[in-house]
């Protein structure tokens, strides 16, 4: 398939951008929609744009994404993969807007997986701690704060892009034909036993 670039922040430029992509994806059998967002403050300080903003880039347009992929994915028996937080099961300080959002992906993974369930394809989650990544650069980037975010998890770091891609990987494939609805944790510990 041609490489197409979308606006992820905006839930109606995805649904435009997939019909008029004009290919065919009747191949399809397997997507993940990995967009995220980390807006860290006390609610109060928090607004209704921030939330809002948050629940399009996480939740709607990943809505309009697999709307648009729904046909191939269930005619090949495939899968789909969405990405969580571990804030959403631990409860952190600060993480409100991202927590809401991430929230809302796993209640849409799990009606989903009921929803697509009899044609076969299956729908999960990962949902990760603080990773290596250029969104989480501002804190990472910062020695003392990457040493104590690496000390709150009980495997004594934090996740690498690997640890995130290998989970999703797998849950694509076909190593996972009998998994639906889950959410996993790739969060070094964080969520069970920290």
């Amino acid at each position: 398939l041609p490489t197409t670039i979308l606006d992820c922040a905006d839930p109606d430029s995805v649904a435009e951008t997939f019909k008029a992509a004009n290919v065919d994806a009747s191949g399809i059998a397997g997507f993940a929609y990995c967009a995220g967002s980390i807006v860290l403050k006390p609610v109060k300080r928090c607004t209704l744009a921030e939330f809002r903003a948050a629940s399009d880039l996480n939740v709607l347009s990943a809505v309009e994404a697999l709307k648009a992929l729904e046909k191939p994915l269930k005619k090949n028996s495939g899968s789909a993969v969405l990405f969580s937080t571990v804030a959403v099961q631990q409860g952190l300080a600060n993480h409100a807007i991202v927590s809401a959002a991430k929230g809302a992906i796993e209640g849409l993974t799990r009606a989903l997986a009921a929803e697509y369930a009899a044609s076969g394809l299956r729908v999960n989650c990962v949902a990760p701690s603080i990773s290596e990544s250029a969104m989480a650069e501002p804190m990472l980037g910062k020695e003392a704060m990457a040493a104590a975010l690496a000390k709150a998890h009980p495997l004594g770091r934090v996740g690498a892009p690997d640890d995130l891609a290998a989970c999703a990987a797998y849950l694509l494939s076909a190593d996972s034909s009998w998994v639906t609805g889950q959410v996993i944790g790739v969060d070094g510990g964080r969520a069970a036993v920290a």
